[in-house]
């Protein structure tokens, strides 16, 4: 194998390179990026058609290379499509990770699980833990199971998106445009004929389309700046005579915790 594989690069010059497009292009995503458990070693990347190796690569290997990449992320604000491929509590771990790492900064960019199918109970942790990750799906992937159908019911109507995961341009619109009839018919949305909203005012979302809300799901991936998950707690005050109320503040400022077990009577 090793006359057949390319020179190694250092992973400092691959995130300078990609720190200095994201600067030529501002409006930039990260992706598409991600682990997999599937990828094998080519035996010769130059090859066509590309014959595979039996040899795979390490999951803390991508995970290393992932994780540099997602803090150049963090650092210029930039979202990212993240792609999963049999490493379902892997990619799970890492948005902790990172979330737990950054906070706000990782909470002000979005995440686009391109394609994902992982379990919808898996789904639905990610989604309560991560205000700031999309489920993304397409028929070219994920209608090869059934899984899809009960992801897309588990899946908040805020969260979702639509993408072909094709390499042809040419069928990039009708296969998006599958998906986004699927959707239409697990959620129960009508599908528009036309774009017959007067306004853009939200005050009616009940009444939407599949494209209105999908429209208005890209707008907030696109946009970032998400909800701190830490909800602060209100504390307990108690009221009347000369009674302390000892406030204990958790290690992360955002939770506050409330002791009134020491009483002065």
């Amino acid at each position: 194998m090793l006359p057949a594989l390319p020179n190694p690069v250092p992973l400092s010059d691959v995130l300078d390179t990609l720190r200095s497009n994201f600067l030529a292009f501002p409006h930039a995503m990260l992706g598409e990026v991600g682990l997999d458990r599937s990828a094998r070693v080519p035996l010769d990347s130059n090859a066509t058609p590309r014959m595979l190796s039996p040899f795979t690569l390490p999951i803390e290997h991508q995970k290393a290379i992932l994780t540099a990449q997602l803090e150049v992320a963090v650092e210029l604000r930039r979202n990212v499509s993240l792609h999963d491929v049999k490493a379902h509590q892997a990619t799970s771990d890492l948005l902790r990770n990172m979330s737990e790492r950054h906070k706000e900064k990782w909470w002000a960019i979005s995440i686009d699980l391109h394609s994902c199918g992982v379990r919808p109970e898996m789904w639905k942790d990610i989604e309560r833990r991560h205000p700031n990750v999309f489920l993304s799906l397409s028929t070219c992937i994920n209608s090869r199971s059934q899984n899809h159908v009960s992801l897309i019911e588990s899946c908040s109507p805020t969260r979702l998106l639509a993408e072909s995961d094709i390499h042809d341009v040419d069928y990039c619109a009708p296969y998006t445009w599958n998906m986004v009839k699927i959707i239409a018919g697990v959620k129960g949305w009508r599908v528009e004929e036309q774009w017959d909203y007067e306004d853009e005012d939200n005050s009616n979302q009940e009444d939407w389309g599949v494209v209105r809300r999908l429209e208005e799901n890209w707008k907030g991936f696109a946009r970032g700046n998400h909800p701190s998950p830490l909800k602060p707690k209100k504390p307990e005050w108690v009221a009347g005579g000369n009674r302390k109320a000892r406030m204990r503040v958790a290690r992360d400022k955002n939770e506050w915790v409330s002791d009134n077990s020491d009483t002065d009577t």
